[in-house]
């Protein structure tokens, strides 16, 4: 995730060069409706994994004394460290209308907290268009340097599915990729994009209200 690569730089300590991903996630998503029911937002939380987390805070000078708690100054620190996205990011969120494409805005209403050794960062996206129907949304990194897993999703009054990926399918697709880079070339700085193929799908279906 260039986002995570941003904020932290620690590609070193995450493990081998060629070994992906690096970071792990978990996510939680809401779908946020208007009064005609259909879905015009999405609120993203992400759970750090411990040991990024721990990266991340330790880099910023944060809890000092490592009780796994900050203080209100500390946590007013912390806001905002994942939400300097560049120009054109889409925050690995990505959503469509059926099949079609739908696009999201950058990040509002970011918020930070760290609470039991891992860091929980929400933002808001909003939808280009209102959706009624059928809502799908993925959550990945192409360069499949963080994976994600959703958690949990929550859409008042629609109906969700979360459906995993093949990873026999999409491990054999990593490989082949992985097969094709030359050997004089840096796996990690041409990393396939193979994140896709390892994503869950949210399928949120909201009738008018």
């Amino acid at each position: 995730m260039r986002l995570a690569v941003a904020v932290a730089g620690m590609v070193a300590l995450a493990g081998p060069a060629f070994a992906h991903p690096h970071v792990f996630m978990e996510t939680a998503l809401e779908v946020i409706r208007d009064g005609e029911g259909r879905a015009v937002s999405l609120r993203v939380t992400w759970t750090y994994d411990p040991f990024f987390s721990l990266v991340l805070v330790t880099e910023r000078g944060l809890d000092p004394d490592g009780d796994g708690s900050l203080t209100g100054a500390e946590t007013a620190a912390l806001q905002g460290f994942d939400m300097n996205w560049e120009p054109g990011f889409p925050g690995d969120t990505y959503a469509f209308a059926g099949e079609e494409p739908v696009a999201l805005s950058g990040p509002r209403d970011g918020v930070a907290r760290y609470e039991g050794g891992r860091i929980v960062s929400s933002h808001i996206r909003d939808l280009g268009r209102p959706v009624a129907g059928l809502l799908v949304v993925k959550n990945y990194d192409p360069t499949y340097y963080t994976e994600y897993t959703i958690r949990e999703v929550t859409a008042g009054g629609c109906a969700t599915e979360i459906i995993a990926p093949d990873l026999t399918e999409a491990e054999r697709d990593l490989q082949a990729a992985l097969a094709e880079i030359p050997a004089d070339v840096d796996v990690e700085m041409g990393f396939p994009e193979v994140g896709e193929a390892f994503a869950q799908e949210v399928r949120v279906t909201c009738g008018a209200s």
